[in-house]
């Protein structure tokens, strides 16, 4: 389209009725079930758009010819070109146009900060405009191909009925070589897809019983379901991927293991799994724990049922200490667990919290109560152990810290003690130690990240790559999906050479 070639936006778009008529559009309100209904069960609070929906919303994408949309987007989407073929009523090729680049849209149209990502960069936030629920219509074209009860009934669209439709192998890179994954989160998943496409034979390792990493492991099904994730591995399946549950590399299998089987590369994306704690009194008191093992009990171990072989306790007063996503997940999980009083303990202010405006919402709704501006400082316990109270420091906020949020200052004398009998502890995560420690020669920072080429996401080892939060530390699904892609390619360019 001719109307956003030029400046100014706004008289380019006078001249133009049809992006007028685009722009008049207001954008789509996902539904969603209602704050009473969800916040005892853990049925998937966001509903998809129906296809009237999609398509109306669809509809309001300008079309830029410099896709500034797609500078936000880790994965390297063609954004424009899948909108409008939903726009077009061909969910076929829309869906095609997200698997070319993404080997998990249905995931990512979930949980990814696109209001961070793809929609920071509509040119819509330029015309003072809601940007275009990007996120919203990749999970809609995504969710076409599903072949689980989840898929959406939509009509006057052409359905990719055939998985395979939007997953060509690139069979003129058609290799026998094979490759080595370490761990099935975003990265190592992304990774895999992208080497199968380029015809090698590449092998899964995954330390737990299920596949997917934190994608199962850590976002309750309340946001993401199981059944989503299961779909995308099938998926990856057909391309001819193999997955090994229940082998840990650096103990099951080790380095050398992994060469005397044959494989050329080793692509290493084993996360940040090591929860990070306060190292403050009563931290050890019963009821006390991470928000990894909290996560992990709950949705990959069927903890929340009384029957479990190992349940998790239920708590009534419950505080979870932590302003990210990870802290919403847990709070919301021990609301629908039963707590009658779910709080958020936060050390900042909640213009501040790294979490998602989309999570902090959806936690209000059902009911959870702030406490912003707080930090514990000990934790009391009773004759038994078990913690019973939790002493909170007042804070302020001070001067900017180097990230640039200011610095929350204790406020002297100021405490207050409330009771709780269980805390779960979201202050952040350290990358998992083993393979560091277990594959001779990596270099490793400070904080346990493995070093890497950060074009090529290469290790000091010539057969090692790495990506994902075992570089990054803890981050996000899609920068992980990123580092995934990256070394895929820069993999596949070394073992061609």
């Amino acid at each position: 389209m001719k109307v956003l070639r030029s400046e100014p936006w706004r008289e380019a778009l006078r001249k133009d009725m049809k992006a007028k008529e685009r722009t008049d559009i207001p954008r789509v309100k996902m539904p969603e079930l209602a704050p009473d209904v969800r916040s005892h069960n853990f049925e998937e609070v966001n509903m998809g758009l129906t296809a009237e929906q999609a398509l109306l919303e669809a509809k309001r994408c300008l079309d830029c010819p410099d896709a500034p949309c797609m500078t936000g987007c880790p994965v390297e989407i063609n954004i424009p070109t899948f909108i409008k073929n939903i726009e077009r009523g061909n969910l076929a090729e829309a869906a095609k146009t997200l698997k070319a680049t993404s080997a998990l849209p249905a995931v990512c149209g979930r949980v990814c900060p696109q209001e961070k990502q793809c929609e920071s960069q509509c040119t819509y936030l330029k015309l003072k405009k809601e940007a275009v629920a990007i996120g919203y219509l990749e999970r809609f074209a995504a969710d076409s191909l599903l072949v689980t009860s989840y898929r959406l009934p939509v009509t006057g669209c052409q359905l990719a009925d055939d998985a395979n439709h939007a997953n060509p192998i690139n069979q003129t890179n058609h290799s026998s070589d094979k490759v080595a994954v370490v761990g099935s989160g975003p990265a190592g998943l992304s990774f895999a897809g992208d080497m199968a496409k380029l015809g090698y034979n590449v092998t899964v390792f995954e330390a737990l019983h299920e596949i997917g990493g934190v994608l199962k492991y850590g976002i309750p099904e309340f946001r993401l379901p199981n059944a989503i994730v299961d779909v995308e591995i099938e998926n990856l399946k057909q391309l001819g991927v193999q997955f090994q549950k229940n082998c840990i590399i650096g103990k099951t299998l080790s380095q050398d293991d992994l060469h005397e089987m044959g494989f050329k590369g080793i692509f290493v994306a084993s996360g940040a799994g090591l929860p990070n704690f306060m190292h403050i009194p009563g931290e050890n008191l019963n009821g006390v724990l991470s928000s990894n093992e909290y996560l992990t009990r709950v949705n990959l171990m069927a903890a929340r049922k009384p029957e479990a072989d190992t349940p998790v306790w239920l708590g009534k007063r419950v505080a979870v200490i932590g302003g990210g996503n990870t802290a919403m997940d847990s709070v919301r999980v021990a609301r629908r667990l039963g707590a009658e009083r779910a709080m958020i303990v936060y050390r900042r202010s909640e213009e501040e919290m790294p979490a998602r405006l989309e999570e902090v919402k959806h936690a209000k709704e059902e009911g959870i109560i702030f406490l912003n501006l707080y930090n514990p400082i000990e934790y009391i316990g009773d004759e038994k152990g078990c913690v019973k109270a939790m002493v909170l420091q007042k804070m302020e906020l001070g001067e900017p810290d180097a990230s640039g949020r200011r610095s929350p200052v204790p406020v002297a004398g100021a405490t207050e003690t409330i009771e709780v009998d269980e805390v779960i502890v979201s202050v952040g995560v350290s990358p998992n130690p083993l393979i560091p420690s277990a594959f001779r020669g990596l270099e490793v920072s400070r904080k346990g990240t493995i070093i890497v080429n950060q074009e090529t996401l290469q290790t000091d080892l010539k057969d090692v790559y790495a990506g994902g939060d075992i570089v990054r530390g803890g981050a996000t699904v899609i920068l992980a999906m990123g580092d995934g892609r990256t070394a895929a390619a820069a993999m596949h360019a070394a073992l061609r050479e």
